[in-house]
């Protein structure tokens, strides 16, 4: 399978888990609102503004997606990629504003001197339950395709669906104590832990984003395992100058091999090839580009 259709392969991946992002996120959204407005649970209120926020970024990251599959042209000879990380970057710029929202209404709730009264906490309570399973069902699939593909975006926005499968299980857990035990309180808490989470998701998806934006050298495991390739090459004396920086979910590396000055023009050439192919074979969204030089 040559790489044109392996990059065939992983865009229609990618797109499907952006389409079954958007769909779930509007499943969600709707059962959401009508789970809040039943119990006026924050906890809920909390799982609700991040199912909304997912909604939005999904239909960003979608657009990413089908932008970053475009080919090199003459104005972008390194392709499209880039546009997977700038989405991320504004992904977590959205849910950093959606935990700070979120923390600080449930630090008002806790100070209040009069507790809100959670109602209809039974229905609230299976609205959540269902909203999990769907969220669960996605990430499973978005991890997979994540995976497979290496799309940065979809990663993201599977930590997203992440970040709110969390908070349903707090304000699951939360309706349920509120039923029970009669303890208001627990709502807040259990949305203040939940901005927290997506906080933390936030700055971690806004770094990774702002190191590739950055050109940032490849993850280190990454590079010890081009050394050892590369060093262990049959027909390669040695090599140096190697970079990498990724873009998106593509790693580009550029190396210099040392190869044996008396050989042909063809074997040195087939050396590279050869190099490259076992490279792209660890690495298929890699864009590997070797320099040849003489030892002798």
């Amino acid at each position: 399978m040559n790489q044109q259709t392996i990059n065939r392969a992983n865009t229609r991946l990618n797109i499907s888990a952006g389409m079954a992002s958007i769909v779930v996120a509007i499943l969600l959204v709707a059962l959401k609102l009508w789970a809040f407005s039943a119990t006026q649970s924050l906890s809920v209120a909390a799982s609700l503004a991040d199912s909304a926020l997912d909604f939005m970024v999904s239909l960003g990251a979608l657009a990413a997606i089908y932008y970053a599959a475009r080919p090199a042209d003459d104005d972008h000879a390194f392709g499209h990629t880039s546009a997977e990380d700038l989405a991320a970057l504004g992904q977590s710029v959205f849910i950093l504003i959606s935990g700070g929202v979120i923390g600080w209404a449930a630090v008002r709730r806790l100070l209040s001197d009069a507790p809100t009264t959670l109602m209809s906490e039974g229905r609230g309570m299976i609205v959540m339950a269902a909203s999990i399973i769907l969220t669960m069902a996605l990430i499973l699939w978005q991890r997979r395709v994540a995976r497979i593909t290496g799309s940065r975006v979809v990663a993201a926005d599977s930590l997203h669906y992440l970040g709110d499968l969390l908070p349903a299980a707090g304000a699951l857990l939360s309706l349920w104590a509120s039923k029970q035990f009669n303890l208001p309180y627990i709502d807040s808490v259990v949305a203040l832990g939940a901005a927290a989470l997506l906080i933390i998701g936030a700055l971690r998806i806004g770094k990774g984003a702002w190191d590739a934006l950055m050109d940032r050298a490849a993850d280190p495991a990454l590079i010890a395992e081009i050394r050892a390739i590369a060093r262990e090459h049959k027909g390669v004396h040695g090599f140096h100058d190697l970079r990498t920086r990724q873009s998106g979910s593509t790693v580009f590396i550029n190396l210099h091999v040392e190869l044996d000055g008396a050989q042909s023009l063809n074997d040195a050439h087939a050396i590279s090839a050869s190099l490259k192919h076992e490279i792209r074979q660890a690495y298929p969204h890699a864009d590997v580009i070797i320099h040849q030089d003489p030892v002798r």
